[in-house]
């Protein structure tokens, strides 16, 4: 947990600046050991500021948070692992999770020992995601998982995995299942990633064939998983759509792959992130799409006064902008209590079309130097990269169908759509049948 807040003032912008300065005059040294910083970090409750005070945050809000990171960017300090650890599978431990799992789970995450990914989507469940058959049966203490998960982001490096699995198939199926954190180093997990159009591999599909997960690896309680799991898509949806995260200005690597990576000098890190910036090759997933961004590609290819040109780098800052704004709404409704709600949609929908929008806007200013997807392309080649992934995240973390149908029933007050299937035990359905 975090240390003591309670001789801290934290109610104004001044009082977190003069707090923040006070911990880096302390404890910022470019010499010593990355995991050596990441430690003092996520003990002093600065890694992750807006999260609670009892673990291992500050209780911030996102405006007090925001001042926080500025510091932290002042100084080009580096923070905890970025990535699903930090942004899905903290947040929901801290939401579900009992004390043990939050001390457990959490800090490791916050200090690189573990990196996660998320065992959701199936085969034969993807936008019905509660039609999953992947089953965990118990044995002793343990549950005995088998099926199979795809799509699962960042699998071939991760440590520990966020499953859900139906544990009782006599259920209706959003009723029978159970969320598990579960050890991904184990023979009965086989990775193998999934190469996409870029060329690139950020998906993997996962069977598990007799794995086991302790019983006390149950996140939120037994055959309550589906409660869970949302709290985990709410998370998710507000970050894919999020226009202005908060954050260190670079993430520590995670994961227990990384651990000769963490014994390195936090001056040393710094300096190679800054090289792999200045040199590297910029992947399809961190595509370029805002107006900032487009406005200096036209500067730079004397495109920046074509009118049309213009006005679509105008519609991609002002939607930018207006997704910023929703994310801070749905960040607002956290602190508040809650967890996100159709904020999270609107965002997710809004950053499909900001994607798809900037990819044309991009590839209207390039013309026929935009197919060019080698170091000598626009971007470094980056824009063709963006052209083929472009249509990713209208579909990754909930398609843009299913964020539609989230909107129209929980904003417009619309009927839900006629679903037999959900008072029927799970068993009973064609799916169920495949047990």
């Amino acid at each position: 947990m975090a240390t003591d807040t309670a001789a801290e003032r934290l109610d104004s912008p001044n009082d977190v600046r003069s707090a923040v300065k006070a911990f880096i005059d302390e404890n910022w040294d470019p010499q010593a050991s990355l995991k050596d910083w990441l430690n003092r970090l996520a003990d002093s409750g600065w890694a992750v500021p807006q999260w609670p005070a009892q673990w291992f945050g500050k209780g911030l809000t996102n405006d007090l948070a925001a001042v926080a990171y500025d510091e932290f960017k002042k100084l080009g300090a580096v923070g905890p692992p970025a990535g699903l650890s930090r942004m899905l599978a903290a947040p929901t431990i801290i939401a579900h999770g009992s004390d043990e799992q939050k001390s457990a789970f959490v800090r490791r995450i916050l200090v690189g020992e573990d990196a996660w990914c998320q065992l959701f989507s199936e085969p034969g469940a993807g936008s019905d995601l509660a039609s999953l058959s992947t089953r965990a049966e118990l044995d002793g203490d343990e549950y005995v998982v088998n099926g199979q998960k795809v799509w699962t982001s960042g699998a071939m490096g991760s440590d520990v995995g966020m499953l859900i699995a139906r544990t009782d198939p006599d259920a209706v199926k959003h009723a029978g299942i159970t969320y598990f954190a579960i050890d991904m180093d184990q023979p009965g997990i086989e990775v193998r990633p999934l190469r996409q159009i870029t060329g690139e591999s950020h998906f993997a599909e996962v069977f598990l064939t007799d794995a086991r997960v302790s019983a006390e690896n149950i996140i939120g309680g037994l055959n309550n998983g589906w409660n869970v799991a949302r709290t985990t898509l709410a998370n998710e949806r507000v970050g894919l759509g999020g226009g202005g995260s908060l954050g260190f200005p670079m993430s520590a690597p995670g994961g227990r792959r990384s651990a000769q990576l963490l014994e390195q000098s936090v001056g040393e890190y710094v300096e190679s992130v800054k090289r792999q910036a200045t040199g590297g090759r910029v992947p399809a997933m961190m595509m370029v799409r805002n107006g900032e961004a487009l406005a200096k590609m036209a500067k730079a290819m004397g495109r920046d006064k074509d009118p049309s040109v213009r006005q679509g780098i105008a519609r991609v800052h002002a939607l930018t902008s207006l997704n910023r704004w929703n994310t801070l709404r749905a960040k607002a409704a956290v602190e508040a209590g809650g967890r996100p709600g159709p904020e999270a949609s609107l965002g997710k929908l809004m950053v499909s079309r900001i994607t798809r929008m900037s990819r044309d806007v991009g590839m209207e200013i390039a013309g026929p130097s935009g197919m060019l997807a080698g170091e000598d392309g626009p971007l470094n080649g980056a824009l063709a990269l963006q052209f083929l992934g472009a249509p990713a995240p209208s579909i990754y973390g909930g398609s843009d169908e299913v964020q539609h149908n989230i909107i129209g029933e929980r904003v417009l007050g619309l009927p839900r759509e006629p679903d037999t299937s959900k008072s029927v035990p799970f068993r009973q359905l064609k799916t169920g049948t495949q047990q």
